[in-house]
């Protein structure tokens, strides 16, 4: 089975051909498949940042390929880029990004809004991924009216809306209390269990990491570590 998420040597380099040329991502390979939960973990300056962008189509490599649903992402227009990310990834970030004046439902609707989906069809759906997430009391709400794990919940029905492939969680839980941290990581599982999502969490945080099924190390641009939980479950 061809993985969802295959790269292969990827390099990133800021200020190209200047003084101050960085190299941010050193020859990174990796295979993500289809129903997957994963976590890249790494400490600030690692390149976790810049790996998620590429991971997430929100950025190119700068040598090296990275196939995404069969598709390379190297080699894609800004609007071919745009159509992937709005449809094959939910992004859910640490800052919640929902917007202030937009009720829960109506942040939900975005991503199918700019999809074209008929006003109807966008409404039921966001109503069911709001009790899909426990928010079906708050679709009215706006966002200055919820709680961190609230606006949390909110963001990861929004990340659902066009039922992507691949759910690219970045510091999810890292606003939150650990009890609320908790709830999110349960939809995660809920979401990569009932729903078949591959999940990709980015993080700092090792005990969440190890509640995934393999665990990705990153240091100085680099993946210099690979767990596989199940094997050492199995093991066990």
């Amino acid at each position: 089975m061809k993985p969802v998420i295959d790269m292969e040597n990827i390099v990133k380099k800021f200020y190209i051909g200047t003084p101050n040329e960085l190299l941010i991502l050193n020859n990174i390979s990796m295979k993500i498949h289809k129903g997957e939960f994963v976590s890249i973990v790494g400490q600030s300056g690692s390149g976790k940042s810049t790996l998620m962008n590429i991971i997430g189509a929100l950025d190119r490599p700068t040598s090296g390929n990275y196939i995404l649903s069969g598709e390379n992402i190297g080699k894609q227009s800004d609007n071919k880029l745009s159509d992937i990310r709005n449809k094959k990834i939910g992004f859910v970030f640490q800052t919640f990004n929902l917007i202030p004046r937009s009720t829960a439902l109506q942040n939900v609707a975005l991503p199918m809004l700019y999809s074209g989906v008929p006003m109807l069809k966008r409404n039921s759906r966001s109503k069911e991924l709001l009790e899909l997430v426990d928010m079906a009391e708050r679709t009215n709400h706006l966002p200055n009216e919820l709680s961190g794990g609230q606006k949390q919940r909110v963001a990861i029905a929004r990340a659902m809306a066009n039922d992507p492939e691949i759910i690219l969680a970045d510091e999810p839980t890292g606003a939150l209390d650990s009890r609320t941290g908790r709830l999110v990581m349960d939809i995660f599982h809920k979401l990569n269990k009932q729903e078949g999502k591959t999940i990709i969490l980015i993080t700092h945080n090792e005990e969440l990491a190890e509640e995934t099924e393999r665990i990705l190390t990153i240091k100085d641009g680099q993946i210099i570590r690979e767990v596989n939980n199940k094997e050492m479950a199995g093991a066990n």
